[in-house]
Formats: structure tokens, sequence, C-alpha cells
């Protein structure tokens, strides 16, 4: 035996900025992602997807495709494996996994066959081929305000209620001197992360062994394992990986499923993999909403009432609500103060969670009010969110875990030269163009999950830290190498950790800002107490000694807090009234997130999320044929996101602001640089302009609308 020291004091890791460990293997093509992964005697699996947007499927006819070179099996609703029914999988019941189980087509684009074949090449020629028929129904895919059949869920995600009362709205209203009453839509949304989403499928000595895309290998597993009705031990997930996933990979999707059925079927390995296209109807999207904000106050702008009310679509197959409403449940008080949810079922695939999911569009609302507000009331938009900065929640009551929404506004409106900014909008003009600047606020909330991890002292004097965390692009496995390295008083250079295998125990998946916040509780629990029996004098044994950590109690024992991380963004941008062509100059954000683990990947994660609002502003917008019932622009030609030519310069910084219950101190960063951005750049727009947009994405052709408008509203008050 031997016995690992440490060597004394060394530069801590944390705060200072270290490149991806993995960034060489990204750029050099040694990474291995979900549809890399070999295996000998590999066939491959294509999903044939519905063209009716409601009905029923009438007949499969599969004999002909089985005759084509190559093809195995063609699985289909009277053949395919069955799974279990009331499958309620980590994030609830969920009937989306429901497969080839039934002759039932929800929507278009739902799988109805599933075409194996020798090749890719071979699996796609055979299921294009395949003949399926249909009893078609009539279909509804229209979202619109005021739908008929729009009701009140009974419960939003997390348990949250779907509406919240305080005080007497309407009686506050009819008090206020001024008065802001606003409707505004956001467009339907799609993830679309570079790397499509893959899995590979095979038996091995009685275990699943699988290679999936995911942001949860753990969940995803125990999910997996529930569905086909397997003990979870014997399935075995890798997600070495994963290109992205903005919420889209946060659970079993359609291609996993299909491809365990095949390798069940067959018994040998197969892969399955989405084109672009069919992202667009089998991993989920951000529904578009249609909302309402009512805001009283009096002529300081001090608020007496706040009604915040959002519509959103779900499907027939499962209830997701998008939680637009609940983004100013934390963020300004009223005397009267109410937000109210509804959600319409109609034919079209299920949403789910993405990048910020409620507070992206509920922000572009509630802050373009604000700032509306604001100009009524001829008060400056920073000053006005001063003037109504609450002292406690507005709704929970419950004292804050630290807000510098204020701090960050300060030093924003300081780098920004705000100070200096004319409060007329459309008198800024720079040749043709005319330009004008915004600020909006940002909140996203700070949570945790139970997560286990585990350190292990190598007799070579390295370290090992195992656990089920995964890294989607944001530099998780990096960060939490600093932050063992830190807690075993070593250089990260001594330290390797590795993730995203479901062997390694129970963790949250990367979702929700929580993931490097849930796996660095863990990871430094392990590493402390490993540290700590080393200094002890306990030896090493040669397979290392090894220390399991479980945060399930600490994560449990959190105080009451309204837990969230603020920001301030700020946006300058130019318009051309004669094309309505919309120019973002720059862009400012200051956060203030907890503790920054490695600022490199924390700028860049927060840069991304503002460019993402950025383009949900201006161009972002699934359009769906209300007679076929699908996406009309399901690919990166006609579904519009910002390009390099789009993005401006744009600064991101942060104050100190660790979370005082959080042994690091994190409160995560992966989606308040998107909150609040959207809503900046519309709210410069109306400087610019003196023009509201409450519609995104703000498009030339409504620029030029609204402008048209504008002067008949001013040539009619001449009259």
């Amino acid at each position: 035996m031997t016995t690992a020291t440490t060597t004394g004091p060394v530069t801590r890791a944390v705060g200072t900025s270290h490149v991806r460990l993995e960034g060489r293997d990204k750029v050099t093509g040694a990474a291995r992602y979900a549809a890399d992964f070999p295996a000998a005697e590999l066939a491959h699996g294509w999903i044939a997807v519905s063209t009716v947007a409601r009905g029923r499927i009438r007949s499969v006819d599969d004999a002909p495709v089985l005759k084509m070179p190559g093809v195995l099996a063609v699985l289909h609703h009277g053949n395919a494996p069955r799974l279990k029914e009331d499958f309620v999988g980590t994030f609830g019941p969920d009937t989306t996994t429901q497969v080839l189980q039934h002759d039932r087509v929800p929507h278009v684009g739902w799988p109805v066959a599933f075409v194996v074949a020798e090749t890719p090449e071979q699996a796609r020629e055979a299921a294009e081929a395949l003949v399926i028929t249909y009893d078609a129904e009539s279909h509804d895919v229209g979202f619109r305000p005021g739908h008929p059949a729009a009701y009140t869920p009974e419960v939003l995600v997390a348990g949250r209620p779907p509406r919240t009362d305080k005080g007497d709205v309407e009686a506050e209203l009819a008090g206020s001197d001024v008065v802001v009453d606003a409707r505004y839509t956001t467009a339907e949304e799609h993830h679309n992360p570079m790397e499509p989403h893959a899995a590979m499928a095979r038996w091995d000595g009685g275990r699943l062994e699988v290679a999936d895309t995911t942001q949860g290998a753990y969940a995803t597993a125990r999910d997996l394992a529930q569905l086909f009705g397997l003990d979870p031990a014997s399935v075995h997930l890798r997600s070495e990986h994963v290109g992205g996933g903005f919420g889209s990979k946060a659970q079993v999707r359609p291609h996993l499923i299909l491809a365990v059925m095949a390798t069940t079927v067959l018994g040998r390995p197969v892969r399955a993999a989405l084109t672009r296209s069919q992202m667009f109807s089998l991993i989920g999207h951000r529904s578009p909403t249609a909302q309402r904000v009512r805001l009283g106050a009096d002529t300081d702008g001090r608020l007496r009432a706040l009604e915040h009310t959002a519509l959103s679509a779900t499907s027939t197959v499962r209830e997701f609500v998008e939680p637009s409403a609940t983004y100013g449940r934390s963020m300004y008080d009223a005397s009267g103060h109410r937000t109210v949810h509804s959600v319409v079922a109609l034919d079209v695939p299920t949403p789910t969670y993405m990048r910020a999911p409620g507070e992206a569009p509920g922000s572009f609302a509630l802050e373009c009010a604000i700032d509306e507000l604001a100009e009524h009331c001829g008060v400056d938009p920073i000053a006005l969110r001063a003037r109504n900065e609450p002292s406690a929640g507005p709704v929970s009551g419950l004292p804050f875990a630290g807000r510098r929404l204020l701090d960050c506004f300060a030093e924003g409106a300081r780098r920004f030269g705000w100070a200096g900014r004319d409060p007329r909008p459309g008198v800024r003009r720079d040749g043709r163009w005319l330009v004008g600047t915004g600020t909006a606020a940002s909140s996203f909330f700070a949570g945790a999950f139970p997560a286990t991890a585990a350190a292990t002292a190598e007799a070579d004097g390295t370290f090992t830290v195992r656990i089920t965390a995964a890294d989607i692009g944001t530099g998780a496995r990096t960060a939490l190498t600093q932050l063992a390295a830190d807690e075993l008083e070593v250089t990260p250079d001594r330290v390797r950790v590795l993730i995203a295998d479901s062997d390694f125990g129970n963790a949250w998946l990367a979702g929700g800002s929580m993931g490097t916040r849930s796996w660095g509780w863990a990871v430094t629990l392990a590493a402390r107490e490993l540290r700590e029996r080393l200094a002890l004098g306990a030896a090493v044994p040669p397979d290392g000694l090894t220390v399991r950590s479980d945060t399930a109690q600490a994560v449990s024992a959190l105080a009451a807090y309204e837990r969230h991380a603020y920001g301030a963004q700020f946006a300058e941008v130019a318009v051309d009234p004669g094309t309505g062509e919309i120019r973002v100059r720059r862009m400012l954000g200051i956060f203030a997130a907890g503790r920054i683990v490695n600022p490199l990947t924390a700028r860049n994660q927060l840069t991304g999320g503002m460019i993402w609002g950025l383009s949900m502003a201006l161009h972002e917008e699934a359009v769906r044929d209300a007679a076929s019932g699908d996406v009309v622009n399901s690919d990166f030609a006609g579904y519009h996101i910002a390009a390099h030519a789009d993005v401006p310069a744009i600064e991101v910084d942060w104050l100190d602001d660790p979370d005082p219950d959080d042994p690091i101190g994190i409160k995560g960063i992966g989606e308040i640089g998107t909150v609040g951005s959207a809503a900046a750049v519309a709210n410069a727009i109306w400087h610019a302009t003196g023009v509201r947009h409450r519609d995104l994405p703000i498009r030339p052709d409504r620029v030029l609308t609204s402008a048209t408008a504008q002067k008949e509203r001013d040539r009619a008050g001449h009259r």
C-alpha cells in the first residue's frame, strides 16, 4: 500500500479561466457522440412518420419493403414490442413514449414505423417506400388568443400552481393614475442543437448497453428500464459527449425507444438517428404564447396592480404548460397581484422544456410592459424598477437569498452609458438608421437536486472523480475538475473527472440551471471527505481509496428562501425605416448569478444566452400550415436563427453573489442570459422608432407595417 498526500497549498482553480478539457478532442474529431459509437454487425434504423395531422392507421403495407435490399425488419403498431402503458418518468406521466403501441395518430410527424436495414441508406430508401394508409380526421393546429377550447390546468411544472392571487387587482387598477394594458405574442420555437438526436442500443451478456444523446444518463436509463419492464441494474447508458440540448434531450425520446425495440427483436446492435426535419416533430419545442399584462401605478410609477395572464398550446398526447406568468411572481410587488395560466390542446407535437422555460417568453411581456409604464409615467426605466424593488417575495412572502438586481442595473448603466440617454423615442439618427437603446431585468430561480459522486485516490498520486453529470457544451466537465482539485488541494492536472455513465449513480440532469450546482455539491463533499481521510494517514491500496457522497439530506435541508440569479440587460439597435431592417449594434449583460467557477466558460454561457434572446426577438418562428398541420420551415433554410452577421459586440460580466447556503456558492448560469434579452431588444426598437412591437419575432415586414400605421395615426391626429 501507498499513501497519497497532497502537496500543500496550491493556486486555487475555482474562479480562474480554464479551457475545456475536451476541447481538443471536439475540434479534432476524436470526441465520440452517440452516433459515433461503433459496434460489430451494426444495423441502422429509419423512422417513418405520419403524414396526417389526426386520425388512425388503416394499414401498413410492409411486405414489399421487407423484400428490398438490406432490409431486416419493419416495426409498427402491429408487431412492435409492448411498452409500459402507465409510464411515469422523471418528469411525471408521459404518454409521448407510447410509440408504435396503437393505431392512433395525434399529429403530423408521429412515429408510425421503424425500418431497420444493413445501411442507413437502405433503411431510408425503404422507409420512404413504405406505404401507410390512414383514416384521416379533421384537425386543429391553430393557436390563437381566445381559443374556445382553452382551459386552466391543474398544475404547472414542478408542482407550481397555475394561478396566484393577492389583493384586489380590479380595485387597484381602478384607483391607479396610470394603467398599461397590453397583449403580447411569442412564436413557436425549436431547440435545434447542433447534434441531432441519436442512439445506439445492443444487448451484451444480458445487459442493455446504450449510447444516447441525453442530458441525464441516469434518469434516461431508469426511465428506459421502466418502459421495457427491465431491472434498472440491467440498463447501462453512456452519453460521453452531447452537442447541445437546451431541454430537448432531457427525457426519453422516440429514437432511443425504437433502437431498443429493434435490438431486442433482431438480437444485433441498432443505431437510430433523427434528421433535422424530424427534430421539428419528435423532440418537443417551445409553445407559442399569447400573454396579457395589466399594470396600474401611481404617477411616480409605484405599482398598485400587476396582472399577467398567459395562454400556451399543448398536445392531445400529454399536457405541458409553458409557465410564462410565473416570471412576475418573484420580480415586482403590488397590492393587487395576479398571475394566471391557461392552455389549449391542439393536434401538434407535445411542447417541452426549452432554455429558460416560462421566463424567456414571460420576461418579454412583463419587461416590455414595465418599460411602457416608465414611458407613461415619465420615469427612467431603471428608476422605475428601483421604486418597485420588493423586500420579500411578492407572492411567496419569503426572504431573498441575495438579490443584487439593482446593483446589476447600476453597474450596467455605468458601463453602457445609460446616463447620457435621451429618453425621447425616434430622435436619434445615424444616417438613414434610427438608433435606440433599451434595458430589461433578468431572473431565474436557483435550485439543487440530490446527487451522488465518488472520489478515488489512486496509488500513483492522482485522483478520479465519477459522477453521472452531463456536459452538453457548458463546460461542466472542466468546472467539476476545478472544484474537485480545490477541495483535494491539488492542481487540476492531477484530477480526472468521468461523467455521463448511468453506472455512476443518481445525479440530476443538465437542466434548469441546476446541473453544475447539484453535481458540484456532491463532488465537493466526496473530495472533502477523501482529503480528510488522507490527512489522517489513510493508506491507498493498489486499486485506490474511494469515498462516496450523497447530497440528498443536505439538499432537502436547504432553508426556504426566494433563490434566484439576477441580471440587467442592455441593447442598442439601429432600424432602417425604409426596409424595416433591424441591426443590434451592441449588448451588455451584468449578472449576479452566484459564484463563478470558470470565467471562460461562464462568459460563453451568458453570451450564448443573450444571443438566444436576440434570435428570439428578431428571427425564430416556426410556421404551421393549417391545412397539413406541419411546420413548413422545418430546416435551417426556413427556420431563421441568429447568424454571425446578426450578432454584435456582446459584453458580459458579473458581480460577486455567492449563495450562502451552497457549499460552493453556485446559483446557476445556463438560462439567466436568455431571460430579458428579447425585451431589451424590443424596448430599444421602441426607443429607436417610437413604435411598440408586442409580437415576436420583430420581422422587417412588421416594422414596415407598424411604421405605416403610425403615419396614419399621426395624420389622423393632425386633422
